[in-house]
Order: structure tokens, then C-alpha cells, then sequence
């Protein structure tokens, strides 16, 4: 049997282990966007729509850390978690809700900036009428995150993408624990080194089918956008 048939029947009989690892990685992965989605779109939106002195700064700051390299934040997370740093004392290394703390850090500026970049254009779009209802800036900010969520919701599924196919923080935080700590991108690079060929292929198939799952659904939030827009 060649590696891709065991692999395809690893998926199809629903092996354990590997639905153990892909439950785990989705599990992460969505924690980690809510938290980033939270943190990311009031800030990006508050960015927008507010003129402050050095904002021009932070935009470009905020642009940077999109490309942050993953080790770089998990080395950022371990130092913070480990016994010496300054959140030793919860005690959380080494486990799924340290992963979660580095993928949000790793994809809250990504969020961040695409919000930023949606609620100006909308801003744009309905400054005129939302100065002549006299509306404050609070109320502002919720009004035009409303009327973009279907946009926003694109800037969410591309931080999802980011975190599901994350490798380097995860290792670093989670230590890739056999059946606690294990995602998918981990399993197959240790999959791999191994010659384990089938499992990684296995994850891989599912992995790609999970992205495609994702720019699918950024499609049709992209469709959903033009056409209330059009309406």
C-alpha cells in the first residue's frame, strides 16, 4: 500500500490519534482568533476613526508586526511564561492555552490592520451622515463595525489561516507533547523527520482542506460584502 493510501485510510476510518491532533489544532487555532478578534478589531477600528498625535506611527508599527516571524513570538510568549518571567507564576508553559497566547499575539496585528484599513474606507463611505446625526465616537465605532462585519469577517478567517498553518510558536510554547501539546503542523514536521509518511500526509490533506475551507468562506463573505453593499 503506497503512503497516500494509508494516508486516505488514516482519514477515512477516523483514526484517533490523528483526530485527536486535528480536534486540538482547531481548538487553538478558533481560541486564539476570538481572543485576537476581541483585541484586534476595537483597536484597529479605534485607529480609524480617531486622530491622535503618532498615529501614523503606530499604523506602520501595527503593519509590521503582521509579518512577525513565529519563533520570534514564541520565544516573546516562553520568556514571559517561564518561571523567571513575569506570568511564571501561572504556570501555564507547556500547554494549550500558552499556544493560544502566542498564535493571538502572533495574529492580533494582523486582524489589527486589516480593520483598521476596512472601518477607513466605510469611514469614508458614511462620515457625512453619521457627522450629521451627531453621533458620538463610541457609538460610531460599533455603528461602522456592524455595517463591515461581513467585511471583517475576511480579516478573520485570514488570521484563522495564519494560526492553523503556524509552526515555530507552538513548538516553542507548547513543547509538541505526544496527545497534549500536538497540532498538526507540529505532527507532521515530527511525522516527517520520522518517515511516518502516511500520518503527515494525512494532516497535510487535512490541513490544505481546512484552508481551502477558509479562502472559500473568505469568498463568500466577499460576495455577501458587494452584494449588501449593492443592495
Amino acid at each position: 500500500m503506497s503512503n497516500l493510501e494509508s494516508a486516505i485510510q488514516l482519514v477515512l476510518t477516523f483514526d484517533a490519534g490523528l483526530f485527536q491532533v486535528i480536534e486540538l489544532s482547531l481548538i487553538v487555532s478558533l481560541s486564539a482568533v476570538c481572543l485576537a478578534a476581541l483585541i484586534g478589531v476595537p483597536f484597529g477600528a479605534l485607529i480609524a476613526l480617531n486622530p491622535f498625535p503618532g498615529r501614523a506611527f503606530i499604523v506602520v508599527v501595527i503593519n509590521a508586526l503582521m509579518g512577525l516571524p513565529p519563533v520570534v513570538v514564541g520565544l516573546i510568549v516562553y520568556l514571559s511564561l517561564s518561571r523567571s518571567g513575569p506570568l511564571g507564576s501561572w504556570g501555564i508553559l507547556f500547554t494549550p492555552q500558552a499556544m493560544i497566547i502566542a498564535q493571538t499575539v502572533l495574529i492580533a496585528p494582523i486582524i489589527a490592520a486589516l480593520t483598521r484599513q476596512t472601518i477607513a474606507d466605510y469611514w469614508v463611505e458614511y462620515r457625512d451622515e453619521l457627522m450629521a446625526m451627531n453621533i458620538g465616537p463610541v457609538s460610531r465605532v460599533m455603528t461602522l463595525i456592524w455595517d463591515a462585519r461581513f467585511s471583517l469577517m475576511t480579516a478573520l478567517l485570514a488570521g484563522f489561516g495564519r494560526a492553523a498553518a503556524e509552526v515555530g510558536a507552538v513548538i516553542v510554547v507548547g513543547g509538541n507533547i505526544d496527545g497534549f501539546t500536538r497540532t498538526m503542523t507540529t505532527t507532521i514536521a515530527l511525522e516527517t523527520s520520522k518517515g511516518d509518511l502516511p500520518r503527515a500526509i494525512a494532516l497535510g490533506v487535512v490541513l490544505i482542506a481546512i484552508i481551502v475551507a477558509i479562502n472559500g468562506l473568505a469568498w463568500c463573505a466577499q460576495r455577501v460584502t458587494a452584494r449588501y453593499a449593492g443592495a
